[in-house]
């Protein structure tokens, strides 16, 4: 296609390119008829993610009285444990 004939391209077609085929015709999709349309922006505002509150968002602050779990690990503890394994003879 020309670029004249893409500007004037039907709104309801779309053009794809997939990795590894040949760009190709389609209809658009209408995302409204998707069954998970709802959880979407465009069906209700209250889904829009906003970067500017999550970057606020502190972690919890542990209070001196509170009890928490401590974990601490060192990389042999990652490391598989070969230990346990079953040995053949």
């Amino acid at each position: 296609m020309t670029q004249d004939e893409i500007a004037v391209m039907d709104g309801g077609k779309c053009i794809l390119q997939l990795r590894g085929v040949r760009p190709f015709f389609s209809d658009k999709f209408d995302i409204t008829r998707h069954p998970r349309y709802k959880y979407l922006a465009d069906a209700d505002k209250k889904n829009t993610f906003d970067i500017e509150r999550y970057m606020k968002r502190r972690p919890a602050i542990v209070k001196p009285d509170e009890p928490f779990d401590l974990y601490e690990l060192k990389a042999t503890d990652l490391q598989p444990d070969n230990s346990n394994e079953r040995k053949e003879n």
